[in-house]
């Protein structure tokens, strides 16, 4: 049961006032739920031991936008239980250390969240979220990677493995910066430095064996004329320097992905 706050409280039971959500669990109040009330809803209507996974636990971390459809949850192995609108999986690892709790919901933590999102988002989206982790200081790459030993076998831990290998990954923030990562590694520069600070300025991406600087501009980060010119500066600042340049890849051609020609315009454009 809950009263829609932000934080929300639920009980077992029917009375006045009680909206049925699911079986056996009721809303107080107002039948409409917020995101969390939902979530909350699902877990407990999944019984003892569930807890948000997945894309739902994704959502609950704002690692990943919640989503409509199914909500996800995680219960032991040994249940077995059916509920419409909500996604059952069962599990044999849901211990201490896989478990905690966000918002007051039973949830997966992090690291594991992130392994099963890998089952169940594409390389592109995967790597949003790992990103988004890192930012919300809930786990960084390096950690990640190592905590994978724990999951031999698990679905999902070759596309993570893969993601995080140190040729390919680099923190990025925003879809534009993601997007160009597979153009520069496909125009055969090596990984750069991301978010680095250069001639006082944070940068997208830089080469200091180059002395290249990319940034990656989008409308969606520079939305007013005197927004979009304010990263300028930085690219004057830039080229005054010694062995210093700075590439700005249009947005447009970013979006459509790094096919081959694009690849090799843009390889040619960096190697000048």
């Amino acid at each position: 049961m809950t009263n829609g706050s932000e934080k929300p409280p639920m009980v077992r039971g029917v009375g006045a006032g009680l909206h049925p959500v699911w079986r056996g669990v009721y809303a107080l109040g107002r039948p409409a739920l917020t995101h969390r009330g939902r979530w909350m809803a699902a877990v407990l209507a999944c019984g003892p031991g569930a807890v948000g996974s997945h894309m739902c636990a994704g959502a609950i971390w704002q690692i990943v936008a919640p989503v409509r459809g199914p909500i996800d949850v995680s219960v032991p192995e040994e249940r077995h239980v059916a509920r419409p609108g909500i996604r059952i999986h069962r599990s044999t690892e849901l211990g201490p250390q896989e478990v905690t709790e966000r918002h007051g919901i039973p949830v997966t933590t992090p690291i594991r969240t992130l392994i099963d999102l890998a089952t169940c988002l594409d390389p592109a989206k995967l790597e949003a979220a790992v990103n988004q982790a890192d930012r919300r200081d809930l786990v960084d790459p390096e950690t990640l990677r190592l905590a994978l030993e724990r999951y031999p076998g698990r679905g999902g831990l070759p596309a993570l493995r893969g993601l995080l290998d140190r040729r390919t990954f680099g923190l990025t923030e925003s879809e534009l910066e993601r997007r160009f990562l597979p153009i520069a590694r496909a125009a055969g520069l090596p990984p750069p430095l991301a978010q680095e600070w250069v001639n006082g300025f944070r940068v997208d991406f830089f080469w200091p064996e180059l002395g290249l600087v990319v940034e990656t501009d989008g409308l969606r980060y520079h939305r007013t004329p005197a927004q979009r010119a304010r990263p300028r500066p930085r690219s004057g600042t830039h080229r005054g320097r010694p062995r210093r340049a700075a590439v700005h890849p249009s947005a447009g051609r970013l979006r459509r992905g790094p096919r081959a020609r694009d690849a090799r315009r843009h390889a040619t454009r960096l190697r000048r």
